[in-house]
């Protein structure tokens, strides 16, 4: 609740300030670039763990959070309507859960989920610009690890590259008459389908529905 009335507050600040700031229009052709620190939040939920083709009962694999820093790119196409493309790479651990969940960590991959949304801005002429935007992403997982006590000699971990939808929500707030606050909420679907092979557990299969709530916070500039 405290961190809630934080925000609000914040918000009701930057939006007061925002009133006394010329306005940065958007318009056809502008480049808008935002930096932001993002809190990758996991609203996983997976399927029982396969060994050599057998279920494990109330098995389950689940995701771990991470907070890294994003680049984000938008191209408007006329004042209202834009194209963003969002770039950032982030690194999560993945537990064992529910029967197998003594087994703790048993692997870590980072993921490179590259997004596009069209976007439409409801006030490109005013301080105040709230947005949504809805589009597609594309996440390869690379660098992927066996953890823990899976993790023996020759053991791998592959998970394939998922496709999906995006949705987003966001304002942009200006701070003067070049700069802007951004906060930024969007909805990834994200499939995990994970498969460790040749470790002493035998074949190992498990998918996950990672499908993240994506948090952002940053600053941006239009060019």
């Amino acid at each position: 609740m405290t961190r809630k009335k934080s925000l609000v507050s914040l918000l009701a600040a930057l939006a007061v300030t925002a009133t006394v700031t010329p306005a940065l229009a958007y318009e056809a052709g502008d480049l808008i670039v935002r930096g932001r620190i993002i809190s990758v939040d996991p609203q996983d939920d997976s399927s029982t763990v396969s060994i050599d083709g057998g279920s494990v009962p109330a098995s389950g694999a689940s995701v771990n959070s991470d907070i890294m820093p994003e680049v984000d790119f938008t191209y408007m196409l006329d004042p209202h309507w834009g194209l963003e493309l969002i770039l950032a790479y982030t690194d999560h651990e993945v537990d064992a859960s529910g029967s197998l969940s003594g087994l703790n960590q048993i692997a870590e991959t980072k993921v490179l989920p590259p997004t596009l949304t069209l976007q439409y801005h409801f006030a490109p002429t005013s301080n105040v610009r709230p947005y949504v935007g809805a589009g597609i992403n594309y996440t390869h997982f690379f660098d992927s690890k066996v953890k823990g006590a899976l993790d023996t000699p020759g053991s791998d971990l592959d998970i394939d590259d998922s496709w999906g939808l995006a949705a987003q929500a966001g304002v942009d707030i200006d701070l003067n008459d070049t700069w802007f606050v951004n906060f930024d909420v969007k909805y990834i679907d994200i499939d995990a389908d994970a498969h460790i092979k040749d470790s002493i557990a035998a074949d190992i299969k498990v998918d996950i529905d990672v499908d993240p709530i994506v948090w952002g916070i940053g600053i941006g500039r239009v060019f």
